[in-house]
């Protein structure tokens, strides 16, 4: 994709004060306070790091998600304890992320019980980045793993109609010496999101992403959201991985397949309907050296290889670039974010 330069008319501000203006805007359209707090921190926390097409860029996609009545946005999400290292959420057609909240005490509990724990969430709506939802158990000294599924827009490697979402994998570690080791990738070639946003500004993509209304191959962003489709990521091999996600995000912990949701009577929802899973490790179980001390070495041993960047550098980065310099929005989308809040 065609890099755009960052405008220099930008705005800063503070991490804190974006929470609020945020949490203004969701209690503004219907949310409870606590989803309120939860999302915001989410959303806040995806542009201070810099992950854009997670940002403050899906705030409006959540107001006219919330007006079309498609989401509760009050829902309180019952957590069931239902064996020795497995936990459920109903999410009760609210957002996954206050379900993940309300059962993460008990999941963590199970997992430094049992060594390892898994939480189903069903009847959840995913909308946000997903390395939000593991890099906190890295820095509590555990390892985790999810995954999530969402709407249908990708076809099936050797089909010729989408059938699955892009259905991103998130992974986070501990390390010695550092910030955790944390990966969040799509099973697409690229994330829905990052065509939304090429495709407001122009630009082109590269081979491979997509295909348009025709099934024909297409660097237009705007023919893929316009009845096109995304492709997987490496052919056969990521189109399988998709394939898990479906498997281990719907139909093991009950949610809807990428397939099954209908939105068609609730005009301007953008937040699929599915399910999602978490698998969280207690390393301290395993035998032999620290855990976090064998991630470090491993690092050390992939800078040493002439690896330059890991998986979450860029991340981290910008955290810390916010933190001294402010988070910087276009004057125009803090005036809406401040319009939708009711400034």
């Amino acid at each position: 994709m065609t890099a755009t330069p960052v405008s220099s008319n930008t705005e800063p501000l503070d991490f804190d004060s974006l929470v609020l203006l945020l949490e203004q805007v969701f209690l503004r359209h219907g949310t409870s306070a606590d989803v309120a707090r939860t999302l915001a921190l989410n959303c806040a926390g995806a542009e201070r790091d810099g992950a854009h097409s997670h940002g403050v860029f899906r705030i409006p996609g959540y107001v006219s998600t919330l007006k079309s009545g498609w989401v509760n946005g009050q829902a309180v999400p019952v957590v069931e304890d239902v064996a020795s290292g497995f936990v459920r959420v109903d999410a009760a057609n609210g957002f996954a992320q206050p379900a993940l909240a309300a059962a993460r005490p008990l999941l963590v509990e199970k997992a430094r019980s049992a060594g390892i724990a898994v939480l189903a969430i069903r009847n959840s709506h995913h909308f946000a980045a997903l390395w939000p939802d593991v890099e906190p158990f890295a820095y509590d000294g555990l390892v985790a793993l999810s995954v999530v599924n969402s709407m249908t827009c990708v076809v099936p490697h050797g089909a010729d109609r989408p059938l699955f979402g892009t259905n991103p994998i998130a992974f986070a570690a501990p390390r010695a010496d550092g910030e955790p080791i944390v990966f969040d990738l799509a099973t697409s070639a690229i994330a829905h999101g990052d065509v939304q946003i090429a495709a407001r500004k122009g630009e082109r993509l590269s081979p491979g992403m997509g295909v348009d209304s025709l099934g024909q191959p297409t660097q237009d962003p705007k023919a893929i959201l316009e009845g096109g489709a995304l492709l997987p990521f490496g052919g056969h091999k990521g189109s399988a991985l998709s394939m898990m996600v479906e498997l281990l995000a719907a139909a093991l912990t009950g949610g809807n397949f990428s397939f099954e949701f209908d939105w068609s009577n609730h005009p301007g929802a953008k937040t699929p309907w599915t399910g999602q899973l978490l698998i969280v490790i207690d390393p301290s179980k395993a035998a032999g050296q620290s855990f976090a001390e064998r991630s470090q070495e491993l690092v050390r041993q992939m800078h040493g290889v002439g690896l330059k960047r890991l998986p979450g550098d860029r991340r981290h980065h910008q955290r810390a670039k916010s933190a001294a310099e402010g988070i910087r929005l276009e004057p125009e989308v803090l005036a809406n974010l401040r319009e939708l809040a009711g400034f």
